[in-house]
C-alpha cells in the first residue's frame, strides 16, 4: 500500500486476478438451476446478479480512460461509455436494471464468458496505468470518490464479492 493507504499497482491487478477466479470458481460451480432462485429484495435472482456484475465489468476500463484525461472528481461515465461529467439516463438503479434487462437471454455460461472477457479488460487497462495515474481522484459512475486505485478496488473487487456472497453464501467455497 501506499502511504495513503491506496493499493499499490501490483496489489490491485492481484486482487483483481483473485477475484476474477473467485468468481468464475463459485458461481461456475453452481448447479444450473440454482441461478434461477431469488436472491435480492428487488427480486433479482442469481442469474440476474450474474447479469449485473458482467454489465459493469466493462465499464472499469473506461473509468481509467476518464481518470487518464484528466477530468475532474465527480466525471463519470455516459451509458456509452464516454466520458462525461453528466449523470446516467435515469439514474444507476435504472442502468443497472437496463443492463441486466440486455443479458435476459444469456445463458449462464454467456455471461460468465462475459465476465471474463470485461474483467481481462479491466486487468489490461491496470497494467498499462502508471501507479500516478492510480492516484488520480476520480469518481465512479456510482457515486464512488476516490484515488482510482481504491475507487477499482472498491467497484471491481468488493463489490463484486459483496455480490458473490449474496448467492452462494460468505462461507461457500466452490
Amino acid at each position: 500500500m501506499t502511504q495513503q493507504g491506496v493499493l499499490t499497482k501490483a496489489e490491485l491487478l492481484q486482487e483483481l486476478r483473485s477475484s476474477q477466479q473467485d468468481l468464475l470458481d463459485r458461481l461456475g460451480a453452481l448447479p444450473e438451476d440454482q441461478f434461477e432462485q431469488g436472491r435480492y429484495e428487488g427480486g433479482w435472482n442469481a442469474r440476474q446478479i450474474l447479469a449485473h456484475v458482467t454489465s459493469i465489468e466493462w465499464t472499469y476500463p473506461r473509468l481509467i480512460d476518464v481518470a487518464r484525461q484528466g477530468a475532474p472528481a465527480g466525471a463519470g461515465q455516459k451509458e456509452s461509455g464516454g466520458p462525461s461529467t453528466g449523470t446516467m439516463r435515469g439514474g444507476i438503479d435504472e442502468y443497472n436494471q437496463r443492463q441486466v434487462e440486455k443479458r435476459a437471454q444469456a445463458s449462464v455460461a454467456e455471461l460468465l464468458a462475459e465476465f471474463q472477457k470485461n474483467r481481462d479488460a479491466t486487468i489490461e487497462a491496470v497494467e498499462q496505468a502508471d501507479e500516478a495515474l492510480l492516484q488520480v481522484h476520480i469518481r465512479s459512475a456510482g457515486g464512488i470518490p476516490g484515488p482510482l486505485a481504491r475507487v477499482i478496488y472498491f467497484v471491481a473487487v468488493a463489490h463484486v464479492a459483496g455480490h458473490v456472497n449474496d448467492v452462494v453464501g460468505s462461507g461457500h467455497q466452490a
